[in-house]
């Protein structure tokens, strides 16, 4: 799993998407934490939201065109990540009721990090994501960008979300744990790809 062509794989459409995503994350967080009138909300959310559609739009162009790189099955998820773990970080700071999804964010990312580094240098790895997580991360983007463009949304209703994202992580979490050390492990041999 080495990078051969440094610069076919810096500059594939895909990839070159996934940098657009982590160049957007401290333009939304800046604009997000000083936002205070409704159309900056709406900017910051909308900002989201684009990089949730590059994201969408990479995959497609990826497998379409032949474009899957060593590179982009790294930059994606971990721009995945920073933009989830940033989102839910800003929005933890005006809800605090978001911080337990915070720290179960963490946690889980933190034990895939860990196992997947482990796994790796046996030679093993995920082939990819699970379902249980690909759900997860679809119902963390729309719920919380649903509090970044609705900034008086009511208590309840914030309270809902974060109870919802605390279950989704959580599924998904032990779904990974299941995927490195369960019965059924669905980790393979890198050599197999």
């Amino acid at each position: 799993m080495f990078i051969k062509d440094w610069k076919r794989e810096l500059f594939s459409i895909p990839n070159m998407l996934s940098f657009f995503r982590l160049a957007l994350i401290p333009v939304y967080a800046y604009i997000y934490l000083n936002a205070t009138q409704t159309y900056q909300y709406f900017i910051a959310g909308s900002i989201m939201a684009v990089s949730c559609l590059t994201d969408m739009v990479d995959g497609k162009i990826a497998r379409h065109f032949n474009m899957i790189t060593t590179l982009g099955k790294i930059l994606d998820p971990v721009a995945d990540k920073v933009t989830q773990f940033t989102l839910t970080l800003c929005l933890s700071l005006k809800y605090p009721v978001l911080v337990p999804v915070l720290t179960l964010f963490v946690v889980k990312e933190g034990f895939q990090l860990i196992a997947g580094i482990i796994f790796w240098r046996r030679g093993w790895m995920l082939p990819g994501a699970l379902m249980a997580g690909k759900v997860c991360t679809t119902v963390l983007f729309i719920s919380l960008i649903a509090l970044v463009l609705f900034p008086r949304m009511d208590a309840g209703a914030v309270n809902l979300i974060a109870l919802i994202d605390g279950v989704f992580l959580f599924i998904s979490f032990v779904s990974y744990i299941l995927a490195y050390f369960g019965r059924n492990k669905k980790v393979q041999d890198m050599e197999a790809e």
